[in-house]
């Protein structure tokens, strides 16, 4: 008894699961042969759905690229910024090294006097 209910409710399984995988295979968007199709009507349906399904690949595409090529640009931006800041620390520490040199160099400058 319990082995019928077993096989029962294993057929009943196996066959939703199948007619699940058959809805899904058919509900995948995707370009279709159309040339297979006898009449007019279902030709132009066919083509229209491959129209339909590259331009949503291709809008999905350039949304896809615009958003990488903000995040470039971004990146574009910071880099640029940091890259001022370093230039202005390289000014900064050159300006700030060329400053000791020069009173160094008058004071050396009368202490060769004072030898002579």
């Amino acid at each position: 008894m319990i082995g019928r209910i077993v096989l029962a409710a294993s057929v009943i399984l196996a066959s939703s699961l199948v007619m699940r995988g058959n809805a899904r295979a058919q509900d995948v968007p995707g370009i279709e042969i159309c040339t297979v199709e006898k009449t007019m009507e279902r030709r132009t349906s066919c083509l229209q759905s491959n129209v339909d399904f590259l331009m949503k690949t291709i809008t999905k595409l350039g949304a896809d690229h615009r958003q990488k090529l903000d995040a470039a640009s971004r990146q574009i931006e910071a880099l640029k910024s940091a890259v001022a800041s370093l230039q202005k620390k390289n000014e900064e520490l050159q300006a700030g090294q060329r400053k000791p040199d020069a009173p160094a160099a008058k004071d050396a400058a009368p202490a060769k006097d004072g030898v002579k």
